[in-house]
């Protein structure tokens, strides 16, 4: 273990004593009941943090700094690239403008317990929706603005809001994006339509929200679509509610190996001590400081470090609508800092690969004053020792991999900045937060040998912050990530530990893929494919790409007598994948092949496929059907 003496300590006391190192750790919260106990541990293996507290995120995370007298601090730095606006919004602002949009959902029937879906791009509104329905004690859902009507259906369908929220559309480089008629389209298909749907227009968008209104009603449809601000102008402002600690704060959808998308809970006691706890420790950001996170609030990296860790803490965050490149340039980022002071840009090693392959020696930089930036903290995909020499070298402050998931909700593996800063080593996110009892075991749940790599599993109980459990269905969290290992949350993600305790995360263990930091199901894809008529079966995996991360690519095996070319299937399946899982997939690749490999039970070899594909030592199954099968694709495999 590192021979740093503070991080040393703390993390044993956080294994060792977790009641006591949490207690200590909720202090930094507002309470309106204060917790006596930190663990509830009488329904194992499902825990929950603070069983006897109540409180209100929201009041957490705006009022109780406009009351310590911050009110005039910008709570967001809203930089649209897009639209060449800057616009800075202070906590008293804040208040005020997510108390009114709590009581216009509030006068739309929202109550505690309640679900709201947030479809919504980078913009103001999106934090003002999420707060608000965090205010009443409901329960947001935010999902990513790129999936298509489909997946956004079966988010609907599982936690079934009152509401949903969304906007006109959203703006890229080169289009703008229609949400309206994509929510009108869900609600075609979901079989648990909300009651009410409310639109904040934005100008230059093809469908209004009285072509959606009028639409709705020729259907006979008895859904209310109302405008933001006159919504908003019928209200009176909302008081925060209290809630239990154990409460559920959020819902966000992860892809499952299955296809059918998991819903991640999130609660509300738990995770404010987490993500306040996490800003100071691990990001070093205090009250009045700036952050940027240039993620989408859309992912978990938004809801915790654009939206709550930040607010929480009391410091102004930056909400960017822009790309690293394109917006108009390479040197995007470093105006951004420029103009936000940010002390910390925390971001994916995806915009970083973006930079540098537009502008390889950074040139750009020498256009803007980054000195307020302190530290690069990187997330979403492993941080390659390459993109990490050549930001370490441009930027000139430390570089930071994080390692986590939706699942956590903040870093499992860290730096800790604020704590203790510890050397870097290039290829690892050093090593495990205080409060997770990080272990690498065999496949028969044995603790290796350091620097022997194994599936890395969590010791049960997981900290504040993590997920208690899956939206109504507690079967499948267990199933889904407690049965692999007993007393152990398992990872999915297989690595090792050295002998200095830093950890070394090699790749997932399951058939999710992460496309530029979004996880993503090959099993959804792979129903997708599936469905045309002329593919008998298929399979999707995962290829190494040196912007992306990974990507995927599909292969297909025809049905007997199907005459169908590979450029015309390759162009049909494309689209199709974009149409149902939506274009974040970036799925491009198709290839028909004469057989898939197989065990003998019938299950396909994607593992064996992707370690061909990228050229790996790779040994045949002893239960696979037929070993030619593998000399005729590797070929294909290689070759792609």
């Amino acid at each position: 273990m590192t021979e740093h003496n503070t991080y040393a300590s703390t993390y044993q006391r956080s294994v060792e004593d977790p009641e006591g190192f949490w207690l200590e750790a909720a202090e930094a919260i507002d309470w309106i009941s204060k917790p006596t106990r930190a663990l509830d541990d009488s329904n194992k293996p499902i825990y929950r943090w603070f069983p006897d507290a109540t409180l209100n995120t929201c009041y957490n995370a705006v009022d109780r700094h406009v009351e310590a007298g911050r009110g005039d601090q910008p709570a967001i730095i809203f930089d649209s690239a897009m639209q060449k606006t800057h616009r800075e919004i202070t906590y008293s602002q804040l208040k005020d403008e997510v108390a009114l949009f709590a009581g216009a959902l509030a006068h739309a029937g929202v109550e505690k317990g309640d679900r709201v879906l947030i479809y919504m791009p980078m913009v103001p509104q999106a934090y003002v929706a999420m707060l608000a329905t965090a205010r009443l004690g409901a329960v947001h859902s935010v999902v990513f603005g790129g999936f298509a009507p489909s997946e956004l259906a079966t988010r609907i369908d599982d936690c079934q809001p009152k509401v949903i929220v969304t906007t006109s559309g959203g703006l890229e480089p080169k289009r703008k994006i229609e949400y309206i008629p994509a929510v009108e389209k869900a609600i075609e298909l979901c079989t648990s339509a909300p009651a009410t749907v409310i639109v904040h227009e934005r100008e230059g968008f093809e469908t209004s929200l009285q072509d959606a209104a009028g639409r709705a009603a020729a259907a006979g449809q008895e859904i209310a679509w109302l405008d933001w601000a006159e919504a908003c102008s019928a209200a009176e402002p909302a008081d925060p509610v209290e809630v239990a600690a154990t409460d559920p704060l959020y819902i966000l959808y992860t892809s499952g190996t299955t296809g059918t998308p998991k819903g991640v809970v999130r609660d509300n006691g738990g995770h404010a001590v987490a993500m306040i706890w996490s800003m100071k420790n691990i990001y070093d950001i205090s009250a009045g400081e700036t952050m940027w996170t240039a993620s989408d609030v859309g992912w978990v990296v938004g809801h915790s470090y654009i939206v709550y860790g930040p607010l929480l803490a009391g410091a102004t965050s930056v909400m960017y609508e822009g790309k690293p490149i394109g917006t108009p340039d390479a040197g995007a980022f470093w105006r951004v800092i420029q103009d936000s002071s940010a002390k910390v840009l925390f971001t994916a090693p995806t915009a970083l690969r973006a930079i540098r392959k537009a502008d390889p020696e950074a040139d750009l930089l020498a256009n803007y004053d980054i000195s307020s930036l302190k530290t690069l903290f990187v997330a979403g995909e492993r941080l390659d020792p390459e993109t990490y020499h050549w930001a370490s070298k441009q930027l000139g402050v430390p570089v930071v991999d994080n390692w986590w998931q939706t699942e956590t909700g903040w870093a499992i593996c860290a730096n800790m900045r604020g704590l203790d800063p510890m050397n870097i080593k290039p290829g690892s996110p050093s090593v495990p937060v205080p409060g997770y009892n990080l272990e690498t075991l065999d496949p028969f749940g044995e603790k290796v040998a350091p620097g022997e790599e194994g599936n890395l599993a969590i010791k049960l109980p997981l900290p504040p912050g993590c997920l208690p459990t899956l939206w109504g269905n507690d079967e499948r969290f267990v199933s889904s990530y407690l049965t692999a290992f007993d007393g152990y949350y398992a990872t999915g993600d297989s690595g090792y530990i050295d002998e200095d305790g830093y950890v070394f995360v090699m790749g997932r263990t399951d058939d999710v893929i992460n496309v530029s930091g979004h996880r993503l199901s090959t099993g959804a894809m792979e129903q997708v494919l599936a469905a045309h008529p002329a593919v008998a079966e298929c399979a999707v995996i995962g290829i190494s790409d040196p912007l992306k991360g990974q990507k995927p690519a599909g292969y297909v095996v025809l049905k007997s007598g199907a005459d169908i070319t590979q450029e015309q299937l390759a162009s049909e399946l494309v689209a199709s994948v974009r149409d149902k899982i939506g274009a974040v997939a970036d799925f491009k690749d198709v290839q028909i092949v004469d057989a898939l490999p197989k065990t003998r039970s019938g299950k396909i070899l994607r593992k064996t496929m992707r370690q061909i594909a990228a050229g790996d030592d790779f040994k045949v199954p002893s239960t696979i059907e037929d070993a030619s099968v593998l000399d005729n694709l590797m070929k294909v495999l290689r070759a792609g």
